[in-house]
């Protein structure tokens, strides 16, 4: 039988794949169960569980939440390898139904749908013939994580691809047929994961006992996609409600970390403020590829570190520049250090922005073993680095981590400053309520020993600096957009600044206004361990008018971008051919 359906092909790789980290050893050394049939499968809770962790690892496969180009098609990053050139399709805008990305990350996403609707199926069936109680209820556990990651599949592919639009399959196909769906209208498709989510958020758990079981996704987790989900959507109030019980309900116990750099690297993952968290490991599956499916490892500190890494992807200029520019809390004494000489001074730049990016001239946080000057050559014009997902703080060089390719940091998809700041959003929008989001923006700025919003004296930090200025709803929106969300939340969650602009309208707009900056470089001179004076040329990013190259961003794109093209990702080639429901042929 020709097999014509892209989603048939995404079907017949279902099957359990095992090997998922979800926060315990077993998940990652289970065995993998490809050569059982459906007949002697689905008889155990084990097996719903088995099938359970395969979803799992469908939620860590990089191409579901595709990082790069997620980024490289918004504002945030330049897409690597040296200025001021680029051939990158997405950072151009010049993405359609062919390529890569579109297509592999809805082959992600359709092949966590299709596990997670084997175990949705396969629960259903054996729970009425559970004779105990925590047979019951451990099972009904496994159906209610499974029916998790089949809404927060759908609410990916929503608000990722062609308005919305696209295939529900709430059943798991038993022939080839069966895979040719449709595509639903947009409001069809939420009710579908709404449903799917609210049921999660109602019977899932609001914690782990058990250290095992750490790193599955929780009632907590569930109420954050459903009120980002209603915020996406405008919907303010019922976002509202969402993003409270996340935010006050004990049983979660959520809470910034004191240091915000535990959410970038292996140091305390699965902390405090992790909602939901996809786990990675460096201590198991060296032996196969770093690129086959079941590994547990990533290598996303290959894409953003230039110690060892490709540096393909780095901060856009205006990013830099905010980075540089966020002004810090000089009533905080975490904005002073100390130096040899022992006299103390001001931070270079805030707690925020150096475990966010390497800068050259950022003398304060260690990078890699010894200063980001001496650590990379910051040369092709590259002015910075993101810091997030890469091994700076455990290595001297990402080729150390051996076999080559691999990374054990977290990602983190969603933490309680990205809920905090949606609810200032959803409080500004819905309500118009200025202080009150203000408060929330300023949490998030208060942990990172930033200069708070509003007059000296107010709020719940009177002792901190304030920048004493006075907000409206638009311009505390304006802060949110242009500063807040994308400063504190750069390169992370699934697509999150490709999204915001979207949805705030203004994509076009921005990348108008970005490609009018000029930008300069300038070089930073240091005495590196051995002594040596050391020129770095063209490493410091300035707005300042110098002799030196005029980098410029986004000028393709805010010539290319034509929303009704771009603002999401097509239905991908691969399925409009193979799918007669959607313009293949019979």
């Amino acid at each position: 039988m020709k097999l014509k359906n892209n989603l048939y092909k995404i079907m017949l790789c279902a099957l359990p794949v095992l090997g998922m980290g979800t926060g315990c050893s077993d998940f990652l050394e289970e065995v993998n169960p490809n050569e059982m049939s459906t007949e002697s499968f689905w008889k155990t809770v084990d097996d719903l569980d088995a099938g359970l962790i395969a979803v799992y690892n469908a939620f860590k496969n990089q191409n579901l939440l595709a990082i790069p180009d997620e980024y490289n098609r918004s504002d945030m990053t330049w897409p690597g390898w040296g200025r001021p050139n680029t051939s990158n399709q997405y950072y151009l805008q010049e993405f359609n139904e062919s390529s890569s990305t579109p297509n592999n990350k809805w082959d992600a996403l359709y092949k966590g749908i299709f596990r997670a609707n084997q175990v949705i199926v396969a629960s259903e069936e054996l729970i009425p013939t559970l004779k105990d109680e925590s047979s019951q209820e451990r099972a009904s556990t496994i159906l209610a994580q499974a029916r998790f990651f089949r809404g927060l599949f759908y609410f990916y592919l929503t608000t990722g691809f062609n308005e919305g639009n696209v295939p529900i399959f709430d059943f798991v196909p038993q022939n080839e047929e069966e895979f040719y769906q449709p595509v639903k209208p947009k409001e069809e498709v939420m009710a579908f994961y709404l449903a799917d989510l609210e049921y999660a958020h109602e019977h899932l758990p609001p914690s782990y006992s058990r250290d095992i079981d750490q790193g599955r996704v929780t009632a907590g987790a569930a109420a954050a996609v459903l009120g980002k989900s209603h915020l996406y959507n405008e919907n303010y109030t019922q976002a509202k409600v969402y993003f409270e019980d996340v935010m006050e309900n004990p049983a979660y116990g959520y809470a910034l970390t004191e240091n915000i750099g535990d959410n970038f690297t292996t140091t305390n993952e699965l902390n405090s403020e992790s909602i939901l968290e996809i786990n990675y490991s460096l201590a198991y599956k060296s032996e196969i590829s770093a690129w086959a499916e079941e590994q547990v490892s990533n290598n996303l500190n290959f894409t953003v570190s230039p110690v060892g890494g490709w540096r393909s992807l780095y901060p856009s200029c205006w990013l830099i520049m905010a980075y540089k520019e966020d002004p810090v809390d000089i009533n905080d004494p975490r904005n002073y250090v100390v130096d040899e000489d022992g006299s103390t001074r001001l931070r270079k730049y805030s707690l925020r922005t150096s475990y966010s990016i390497a800068l050259v001239d950022d003398t304060d946080l260690e990078y890699y073993g010894t200063s980001t000057a001496e650590a990379t050559a910051f040369n092709n014009k590259e002015t910075g680095y993101f810091r997030k997902y890469s091994n700076w703080e455990i290595v001297e060089d990402e080729k150390d981590i051996v076999p080559n390719l691999r990374s054990g940091v977290n990602v983190r998809v969603i933490r309680l400053a990205d809920v905090y700041l949606m609810y200032a959003e959803a409080l500004l929008m819905g309500d118009g309520n200025v202080e009150e989001a203000m408060t929330y923006i300023n949490r998030v700025r208060h942990r990172s020993a930033l200069q708070l919003l509003g007059m000296d004296g107010t709020g719940e930090y009177p002792a901190a600096a304030h920048d004493n200025q006075t907000y409206d709803v638009q311009s505390l929106m304006d802060h949110l957009m242009y500063v807040e969300r994308p400063l504190e939340l750069s390169l992370e969650g699934n697509a999150i600044r490709t999204i915001d602009l979207r949805r705030w309208g203004i994509t076009k707009d921005r990348f108008e206004e970005l490609s009018q900056r000029k930008y300069y470089t300038d070089n930073f001179e240091f005495v590196n361990s051995n002594g040596q004076s050391v020129t770095r040329w063209a490493s410091v990013l300035t707005t300042e008018e110098m002799e030196s190259d005029v980098l410029i961003d986004y000028q393709q794109a805010a010539s290319n971008y034509i929303a009704s093209e771009h603002a999401y990702w097509p239905i991908p080639n691969s399925e409009i051919v193979a799918n007669p429901q959607i313009g293949g042929e019979e």
